[in-house]
């Protein structure tokens, strides 16, 4: 009896296990057949269909991969590590001149303090360096006239994250003690300044203007603030960005228009641009991935400059877009452009798509030789009372000749290029945003936002990101063509595709203000140079300004 019990419970042990096995065998198969069944609506969203035959195959590879996603996504990666695939926009056969000549700024010595000390917030940075330099106003002194203003003003535009006074004030009595040592750095020695919050300083705060990160200290000294201290400017503020650098809106609110505060400076280097306008700082540094300096630089009646991709070291601030983001001058004229990425420029030979190209800046150029073109086929689309036309007529004023070109649109940008590329690099900048629910806690939730757009991002194939690239090189190629017989063409800031085709391959764009229009609110220009041609783009662009004199308008608010 005890012998027949074992054979029974043996056979129970053995039939259970038939059931098990059979149970789990055919949730596999069902598994099976769903994953499979799942690639047919997966192969939709990618323009793509297989047959049955093709589904079962492709399965057991899917399966794999997703489980070294798994493996991948359980290994952290911080914002700050690169690709290993580095962008650059020089194409076979580029030469360029490798050789520094110093610069010589003309700081006038006729400078004098105004009557009405509120003036002082819109000198220009040569004259502010002729008050320094003469000893008419100590750093310390100038730096805490801008501290004020920024209490003064900054919870009106919402513009400023964070004042660094304690910073500021221990580089001003540097300044001050060097400067009475007769070592005197250059035209930035003593001038206050202000950072977009998405580069690391340490013992400061960096937001990048998104609720996440409103606490987080990143102990780095970003390349373009080292290069700023090493120049001696005096740091007094961290500004708004739109979160994760999108837009105006950041998790404090909305910067504002310093022409009209019903509206937004629009982005992403938001509040550095508004506070320049205004008279904050006199000068600030933002970032441009696709439109942040030129955006807001139209909008609040800014001159920014937005230099070659490669042009100035990113180390040391967020990565939005590895092949796309710049770092770039925010100010209120094309020379003091000049003056500030004199010092900025350059690499650490950290950012492996940094290099060092020569700033040969004299603020002139041979009237005979410069070659300036515009985009007809952009101005053609304009009302002939548009403040751009005004731009064309002041050059002939100037004695200049101009060209007309067709300049690159839809016919060579024939699909959304620069969506693709910034959707796959920001996504994968931000990965963990999305996989963990962290984008929830952004401020704006909108379809066009950064939450929904980085889940998009997620249904961009690997292959079309190459492809993408692989088109962005040949539009590279057509840039060229056109743009290596001009010094400068002249470009409706809006007009085409042009904001998108420049930062694609990395020409240099210099937007500057060209008067008011019927609502109060500021227009632009945009002047596009050769790559690395930073130094006759800025030339260019202080001649226009010395002949038509829009950059020294100022908000009315802001002069009281």
């Amino acid at each position: 009896m005890v012998i027949h019990q074992k054979e029974t419970n043996c056979n129970m042990k053995k039939l259970a296990g038939a059931i098990i096995i059979s149970i789990f065998s055919g949730l596999a198969i069902q598994a099976q057949d769903s994953l499979i069944e799942d690639l047919i609506p997966a192969a939709r969203l990618i323009d793509l269909s297989f047959t049955d035959s093709e589904r079962t195959m492709m399965y057991h590879d899917i399966r794999n991969k997703l489980n070294q996603y798994r493996k991948m996504h359980e290994l952290k990666l911080d914002n700050s590590v690169p690709m290993s695939l580095w962008q650059s926009p020089i194409l076979p056969g580029m030469k360029f001149n490798s050789k520094q000549d110093p610069i010589l700024w003309n700081i006038p010595s006729d400078i004098s303090l105004p009557k009405n000390r509120n003036e002082l917030a819109f000198y220009s940075l040569l004259q502010l360096a002729s008050l320094i330099k003469h000893k008419k106003i100590s750093s310390v002194e100038l730096t805490q006239f801008f501290i004020d203003r920024l209490r003064k003003y900054g919870d009106t535009l919402q513009c400023v994250i964070s004042i660094t006074e304690n910073i500021a004030m221990e580089q001003a009595r540097l300044a001050d003690a060097e400067i009475r040592q007769g070592k005197y750095r250059g035209p930035l020695h003593g001038i206050p300044y202000g950072l977009k919050d998405l580069f690391a300083v340490k013992g400061t705060k960096t937001t990048w203007g998104a609720a996440p990160y409103k606490d987080q200290e990143i102990e780095e000294d970003a390349f373009v603030y080292t290069q700023l201290k090493k120049a001696g400017a005096i740091l007094i503020a961290k500004f708004t960005l739109g979160a994760l650098a999108m837009g105006d809106y950041w998790y404090g609110g909305r910067t504002k228009n310093p022409w009209n505060m019903k509206y937004g400076s629009s982005g992403s280097s938001a509040g550095s641009t508004a506070a320049t306008v205004a008279g904050l700082v006199p000068f600030a540094i933002g970032t441009e991935t696709y439109g942040s300096i030129i955006s807001p630089s139209h909008t609040c009646g800014a001159t920014g400059l937005r230099p070659s991709f490669g042009s100035v070291s990113r180390t040391g601030a967020m990565t939005l877009s590895w092949s796309l983001d710049k770092i770039g001058p925010i100010c209120r004229s094309a020379e003091d452009a000049a003056v500030v990425f004199s010092a900025i420029h350059g690499t650490d030979h950290k950012d492996g798509a940094a290099v060092n190209m020569p700033f040969n800046y004299t603020g002139k150029f041979d009237p005979a030789k410069i070659r300036i073109a515009y985009a007809g086929n952009y101005f053609s689309k304009l009302d002939s009372t548009s403040n751009d036309w005004k731009v064309l007529e002041a050059f002939k004023k100037m004695g200049l000749k101009l060209s007309v070109i067709d300049f690159p649109d839809s016919s060579i940008y024939a699909f959304d290029m620069i969506a693709i590329v910034i959707g796959s690099e920001s996504a994968a900048a931000f990965d963990e945003m999305t996989r963990l629910n962290i984008d929830d806690q952004l401020t704006m939730q909108t379809a066009n936002d950064w939450p929904n757009y980085f889940r998009s991002a997620r249904f961009i194939p690997a292959v079309e990101y190459v492809n993408a690239n692989r088109h962005r090189y040949i539009l590279m190629q057509k840039m060229n063509e056109i743009v290596r017989n001009f010094d400068v063409i002249i470009c409706p800031t809006w007009s085409g595709e042009q904001v998108a085709i420049t930062n694609l391959t990395g020409h240099p764009a210099l937007c500057m203000p060209t008067g008011l229009d019927g609502k109060g609110l500021p227009t632009s220009i945009t002047f596009i140079g050769k790559l690395y041609s930073e130094a006759i783009l800025l030339a260019v662009g202080k001649a226009f300004q010395d002949h038509t004199d829009f950059e020294n308008v100022h908000p009315p608010y802001f002069q009281r």
